[in-house]
């Protein structure tokens, strides 16, 4: 039976900034050029680039953005929640997992600029999944909004806020 840790270790996962463990699984070798991108990308991005993502148990993906749209693929463990918060204000979840006839998914997009964070379901276990990025993910392209500032943009969102922020 697979365990975060047997995870962590074969996959050779470290420490998120957001939460979780993750390991870059792919970065293509092709690169799209700055002036061929919408103005939000400030450089160069490969064409794609897909990480493997763990969760353990309590842990949970912080609420954070990204410039591109992200493909989340489930692979093994608890399903997974992601919560988002779209450009307009609007909260919604997608539960990803193997139960496809009790409404689960085995992949999932979150839409370029929203909010979003993750959740175990099932806290005696773990989530592992792969998220895709295209154009290529970069750093620069994270954002990781303080609670203060969330919570006076959404506050009818306050309960998820504090739920999936550090701070």
């Amino acid at each position: 039976m697979s365990t975060a840790k047997v995870w962590i270790e074969s996959l050779q996962l470290r420490s998120h900034p957001e939460g979780g463990w993750f390991s870059e699984l792919y970065k293509s070798s092709e690169s799209v050029t700055a002036n061929c991108l919408p103005e939000r990308f400030g450089s160069d991005r490969s064409f794609c680039t897909a990480i493997y993502f763990l969760l353990d148990r309590f842990e949970f993906s912080a609420l954070h953005r990204f410039q591109q749209d992200e493909l989340w693929h489930f692979y093994d463990g608890s399903a997974v929640t992601i919560h988002v918060i779209d450009v307009e204000g609007n909260a919604t979840q997608k539960v990803l997992g193997r139960d496809i006839g009790n409404g689960e998914s085995l992949s999932h997009v979150v839409p370029a600029g929203s909010l979003f964070g993750a959740t175990v379901n099932d806290t005696s276990s773990f989530s592992l999944v792969g998220c895709t990025v295209a154009p290529g993910f970069e750093f620069e392209d994270f954002e990781l909004p303080q609670r203060t500032d969330l919570l006076e943009q959404y506050p009818q969102h306050g309960e998820l806020i504090k739920r999936l922020t550090r701070v």
